[in-house]
């Protein structure tokens, strides 16, 4: 078996494309884990919840906030089109957010790490394409970082502990996806 070089460029793909739906998705993205921390924010200030769990999730919602910010600029500066999915994120993200915290503390986690992984995932994914972009790589590499980080520490709070977590994980992680693809090109 022969080893095969890199793959040639996809007709009509230029990297100027490439970079733009990195961002747009990478926007999209940022928005949606925004919506889903404040979906689980909303249920846990409404049952008055005031744990270690909620406390992580207030860190990383912060933390998500100022990425979204940073795509912002980008899509801003760059003049990027947005994403035309984003009313079926907002609703969606905030659906999932509350429904896994409705679920408890642990639910809620299992939703983190699962959206961290695919996110880690597509991160690491883009980081090759990103060589002549330096800006857009040193943000992809620090909020992989902080996506890890996250992933981690849900770990680290019981997410594998949650009531059918491998069910909720494998199912959020497919939504996670198919929310990447779909965001890549509408």
């Amino acid at each position: 078996m022969t080893a095969r070089g890199p793959r040639p460029a996809v007709p009509g793909i230029t990297a100027e494309k490439d970079s733009e739906a990195m961002i747009r998705v990478d926007h999209a993205g940022e928005y949606g884990a925004v919506r889903i921390y404040e979906g689980q924010l909303a249920v846990f200030d409404a049952l008055n919840r005031d744990s270690k769990a909620a406390d992580a999730i207030r860190a990383m919602a912060h933390q998500e906030q100022r990425h979204l910010q940073t795509f912002d600029r980008l899509v801003n500066q760059r003049k990027v089109r947005p994403t035309a999915l984003e009313p079926v994120w907002r609703v969606a993200g905030f659906a999932l957010g509350a429904v896994t915290a409705l679920m408890g503390e642990k639910a809620a986690m299992a939703c983190t790490a699962a959206v961290e992984e695919v996110i880690d995932e597509h991160y690491a994914s883009q980081l090759p394409r990103l060589n002549d972009d330096t800006e857009l790589q040193s943000t992809v590499e620090e909020f992989r970082r902080d996506e890890i980080a996250h992933r981690e520490e849900a770990l680290a709070q019981g997410a594998e502990q949650a009531p059918g977590y491998r069910f909720l994980n494998e199912a959020i992680k497919s939504g996670c996806r198919l929310a990447i693809k779909l965001s890549e090109r509408i």
